[in-house]
């Protein structure tokens, strides 16, 4: 092994090895990734390394300034069996890195409903609106161990699962394909103050955009996407910072809403 892929695995592990300790990184566990090909093969190495079966996938937008810099929009991380709640109708405690960084995303999560071509690398919207067999309304939470995950550029936050930390699916919208979900107003409250409220259709191309982003970025790095893996779309109405003890309620639309409370995470 070379000395900068020593490097890179030595970011995987430490970054694994704090989130199974619920350990927070003060500092970058090493050289910080500066392009997205060196992020993800961290990341590719922190999903060997953590071992858990991947069940869905975030995604993320990436900063306007940041865009020039690396030529996309998006970016990804994995989500794992073990981070993944099913809402029913009460309210979820989920974690966050205590003197990490922590917060709280209203999302609309599409589900892929059949198996996805290996060898298909180019998607239109219409070819990734076919592969949806669902929409759901959530909240992702994206939390790391290390603070500054969000403040030193996407290959920052690709290197630790894309900043993720846990899912919570809830009620599938009726009729979906008919339904205006891109239209919905969407509000996020944080101890019962509204701190964000936006449609997707502010979000780039919206939510089957980021399907169809998921769908090239995967095949280019050969990694499967097995029918029934869903697609966190992205945080409608920003990135909102929690801490343990705070509550937090999604709103979509006239009718369906999400509460969870933030706790500290604890040891695997």
């Amino acid at each position: 092994m070379t000395a900068e892929g020593s490097d890179l695995l030595n970011i995987a592990r430490r970054f694994v090895a704090a989130r199974r300790a619920a350990k927070a990184l003060p500092d970058y566990p090493g050289p910080m990734p500066h392009t997205l090909e060196t992020a993800y093969e961290i990341q590719d190495l922190a999903i060997v390394e953590d071992g858990d079966r991947i069940v869905g996938w975030k995604v993320g937008r990436i900063g306007e300034t940041d865009i020039a810099d690396h030529d996309v929009d998006r970016l990804a991380g994995p989500i794992f069996s073990r981070h993944i709640f099913d809402y029913r109708g009460r309210p979820i405690a989920m974690p966050v890195f205590a003197n990490g960084f922590g917060a709280a995303e209203a999302e609309f999560l599409l589900r892929i409903g059949g198996a996805v071509p290996a060898d298909k690398t180019s998607y239109t919207m219409d070819e990734a609106a076919a592969l949806v067999d669902a929409v759901h309304v959530g909240i992702e939470i994206a939390s790391s161990p290390f603070p500054g995950i969000n403040v030193n550029g996407p290959a920052v936050t690709i290197s630790d699962f894309g900043n993720n930390n846990g899912l919570i699916v809830g009620p599938a919208i009726p009729d979906w394909r008919n339904s205006g979900f891109e239209r919905w107003p969407v509000t996020l409250e944080i101890d019962g103050a509204e701190i964000g409220r936006a449609t997707t259709e502010t979000m780039l191309d919206g939510a089957v955009g980021a399907v169809r982003f998921l769908l090239e970025l995967l095949a280019r790095r050969r990694i499967a996407i097995p029918a029934g893996i869903w697609v966190s779309t992205g945080a409608i109405t920003g990135v909102h910072e929690v801490r343990p003890g705070q509550n937090v309620v999604a709103r979509f639309g006239d009718n369906l809403s999400i509460t969870c409370g933030i706790e500290a995470a604890q040891t695997a």
